[in-house]
């Protein structure tokens, strides 16, 4: 599997589960909901392992600015995935905390599309490294 059909694929698989995930938690299924996170973090790792093998094909200085804003943007949108994930462990010891795990919860969302969206601008406007 090349870099770009695997990153494409894991990031369809990853961006699908999201969607579950955020269907079972707002049905409260707990259990489905929690397997869905689950694979969701597994296919994310996937994803970015993809997406570091694709990168070494494209000169992505040549995007300019985008590229660092889309790379910060990653980084921390990786590292926002823990904060629903806390979240969501309290909530399961006191209910009191849903409105905070579903704020955290969409805003992990939120930039995770600001993350793909980014992502894509950063390799269009690149130039793709000569195959050796």
């Amino acid at each position: 599997m090349t870099a770009e059909a695997g990153f494409l694929a894991f990031l369809a698989l990853t961006l699908a589960l999201l969607a579950a995930v955020v269907r079972t938690g707002l049905r409260a299924y707990r259990r489905w909901h929690l397997s869905f996170v689950a694979l969701t973090v597994a296919a994310l790792g996937a994803t970015i392992f993809f997406a570091e093998k694709m990168g070494d094909h494209y000169d992505l200085d040549s995007a300019g600015w985008i590229t660092p804003v889309h790379l910060w943007l990653a980084k921390t949108t990786t590292l926002g995935y823990l904060a629903p994930i806390v979240t969501g462990v309290l909530t399961m010891r006191r209910p009191g905390w849903r409105p905070r795990h579903r704020v955290c919860a969409l805003s992990v969302l939120t930039l995770t599309v600001l993350t793909a969206v980014t992502g894509t601008w950063m390799l269009l406007a690149s130039e793709r490294l000569p195959t050796s």
